[in-house]
């Protein structure tokens, strides 16, 4: 695989993975961040078009439940590229359940790219994403603004930096596929019709988690489901037709329940609207260089007389004080029992 070749690294996040979508010209999508893979979450979420995992990378995986799955080489129905690329496989994981659907709105852009890239080979494919000018500048345009990268590195450096990689689930003609850039092929995990390959890959997902020691928790799953407000409007509407006929037959004081779920679905709008302003916010911030305007408050503290001087002597004076407040709060602990001092110990820890 080639160097990063102006791919930046860009954060497993549900509002980057959003706005990386609709950069691209993709409409009525987005992507939600899931703790739990059991049934109740998964069923808030339907229609759930392809999950994507993020997962410590170790190399090519042993001998597993998850790998003896079969390669598909060159299977026509499945959109699958090979990653050629560093810094790609975020976006590479999204294309692959976007490709794939045969229900999202693809938008011209990717429309056009899909049909072009559709006779050629997985390597081809994987170089078609790279050399895509749109594709490219759309997924650089969530990188965070650091004015202090060392492409370098460090080369006094004994510790060797952990590889992070994305793959994609995603149903396709009946079965749950397995796309991974990394692999020669999308891997088929067996028949799974309808919504069933929401159970189905719970248990592939947990076996490959399971590989890893106990202390590793680096994990992130996102799922790519349709836009909440259009489906909280949606029921909102048919609700309303609902509710409209009851009071017909029943009069005005009827369907007391289902004012209620007008109501609940009209609050989770509400939360939807907030939760993408904030995310909107947080891309910005994560694109802004602050590091002007913190020169220049340093530069104004400085000038003032004594000022920038007594900040510092300020926070070093109140850093002594809060360790020395937490050796006292370990002593205390310890003389009430050992139970005790270890739990003290381990909350200051992640203090």
């Amino acid at each position: 695989m080639a160097d990063s070749g102006n791919w930046c690294l860009i954060e497993s996040d549900p509002g980057v993975f959003t706005g990386l979508i609709k950069g691209i010209g993709v409409s009525g999508v987005q992507v939600e961040e899931i703790y739990s893979i059991d049934k109740e979450t998964l069923e808030d979420l339907k229609p759930v078009h392809g999950l994507i995992f993020l997962f410590k990378w170790q190399g090519r995986d042993p001998a597993s439940a998850t790998n003896q799955a079969p390669i598909e080489y060159e299977n026509p129905d499945i959109f699958f590229a090979q990653q050629v690329i560093t810094n790609a496989c975020a976006t590479q994981a999204i294309l692959s359940i976007l490709l794939n659907s045969r229900t999202i709105e693809l938008g011209e852009e990717l429309s056009n790219f899909k049909t072009f890239v559709s006779d050629f080979p997985a390597e081809i494919k994987g170089h078609a994403i790279s050399n895509s000018d749109v594709i490219r500048a759309v997924h650089n345009s969530f990188a965070r603004s650091d004015p202090f990268i060392n492409e370098m590195g460090d080369p006094n450096s004994k510790e060797k930096e952990d590889l992070f990689h994305f793959i994609a689930y995603t149903p396709i003609n009946g079965c749950l596929y397995e796309l991974d850039g990394l692999q020669e092929g999308p891997r088929n995990h067996g028949p799974a019709e309808g919504d069933a390959w929401l159970e189905k890959v719970g248990p592939i997902i947990q076996e490959r988690m399971a590989r890893y020691e106990g202390g590793e928790i680096r994990f992130n799953l996102m799922a790519v489901v349709d836009d909440r407000i259009k489906v909280y409007q949606e029921k909102v509407a048919a609700y309303e037709a609902q509710l409209k006929t009851l009071q017909d037959k029943e009069g005005a004081d009827a369907g007391a329940w289902l004012k209620g779920e007008i109501e609940n679905l009209r609050g989770d709008i509400v939360k939807e609207e907030g939760k993408r302003e904030k995310q909107a916010r947080e891309n910005k911030l994560r694109r802004h260089n602050f590091i002007p305007m913190i020169y220049e408050i340093l530069k104004g503290l400085a000038q003032e007389e004594g000022r920038l001087e007594g900040l510092i002597e300020e926070g070093r004076t109140r850093a002594k004080a809060e360790a020395e407040n937490a050796k006292q709060r370990k002593a205390a602990a310890a003389a009430a029992g050992g139970d005790d001092a270890g739990a003290e110990e381990d909350v200051d820890m992640y203090d």
